[in-house]
């Protein structure tokens, strides 16, 4: 949606969006985004690999490419030796490598709490961008990550999570989301992406709806899990963000009778570093599923449905 002041800003605030984009050219446009957030495992390294991973995936919600990435870091540096921050500095540049990114430097400050991301620069073509606001009856949605990381480091802060648990959590955190978009690029008839992140599934596709001006039902079994979250949910290791996830699409939202109670707490599960979420034509997604199970992503499940607007913009059914 181009700025009343600026016709060159092809995506701007007005959709919350996953990123900006500006044209540059008949055929170059900008994607530029940011993210940071504290620790969510003890280990530095990969903590700035999920939090690397977590930033380039904007540019990937939005079909383009990462070019360029600047580390934004806040540090307590005199109550913690500076290697941890090294550390986790070479931990992001890892993924940042993986991509393709190059790293152009960065800013750290001092602070009571360790925080690291970046700000990340992509490129794409001004015609052929994806955004949040795409979406049309009829389409299928699918998710190309497993859900449940934010129970999963909540468990782990207590110590309370089974190891293969968050081993497969730790995987998912740090598995760019560039494959899912090529495939995605590839298979074609996408309408609409975003990816699943502190909003939950719940926040995020509520904001798709709302661009959109759709209302979207979705499968809870159909859900793709992480294994052995659902003992976690039962063990009620929310995230403080999974009641305000609620909150925010609860005007929105319509629950079958009976609904699985555990299952819709994984609806509002705030994720670190989750996957696209994909409304692609109907005649598209069975073979979109199948390219994103040959390629060896972590999930590939159709989880919902586009319906035409209605009083609700969320319909959930079990």
């Amino acid at each position: 949606m181009p700025s009343p002041t600026d016709p060159r800003i092809l995506v701007g605030t007005e959709t919350a969006d996953d990123a900006g984009v500006y044209q540059l050219s008949d055929t170059l446009a900008l994607v530029q985004t940011l993210d940071f957030f504290p620790p969510v495992v003890d280990d530095p390294y990969l903590y700035g690999q999920i939090a690397a991973t977590n930033s380039l995936s904007d540019v990937y919600a939005m079909g383009g490419k990462p070019i360029t990435a600047l580390n934004l870091a806040g540090f307590p540096d005199k109550e913690l030796p500076m290697e941890i921050l090294g550390t986790i500095l070479r931990g992001g540049a890892s993924k940042c490598q993986e991509a393709g990114c190059a790293i152009l430097g960065g800013h750290t400050v001092r602070d009571a709490e360790i925080k690291f991301g970046l700000s990340v620069t992509g490129l794409v073509h001004p015609k052929e961008f994806w955004t949040n606001a795409g979406a049309q009856p009829g389409d299928h949605l699918v998710l190309l990550k497993p859900l449940g990381t934010g129970f999963v480091t909540t468990a782990a802060k207590k110590q309370q999570c089974p190891q293969a648990t968050l081993e497969a959590a730790i995987q998912s955190m740090t598995t760019l989301n560039k494959t899912s978009a090529e495939i995605c690029r590839a298979v074609g008839g996408v309408h609409s992406v975003t990816d699943v992140t502190g909003f939950g599934l719940a926040g995020h596709s509520y904001e798709m709806a709302q661009g959109s001006n759709v209302t979207i039902e979705f499968s809870l079994k159909a859900l793709p899990l992480l294994p052995g979250v659902l003992d976690l949910v039962r063990a009620e290791f929310q995230t403080r963000a999974s009641k305000s996830n609620r909150a925010f699409v609860e005007a929105g939202l319509h629950l079958d009778d009976g609904i699985d109670a555990t299952l819709l707490e994984i609806f509002f599960d705030a994720q670190t570093s989750g996957g696209l979420l994909v409304s692609i034509a109907a005649e598209r997604s069975g073979t979109l599923i199948d390219e994103a199970k040959k390629q060896g992503c972590l999930a590939y499940s159709r989880i919902g449905t586009v319906l035409p607007r209605q009083a609700k913009t969320l319909l959930i059914k079990n």
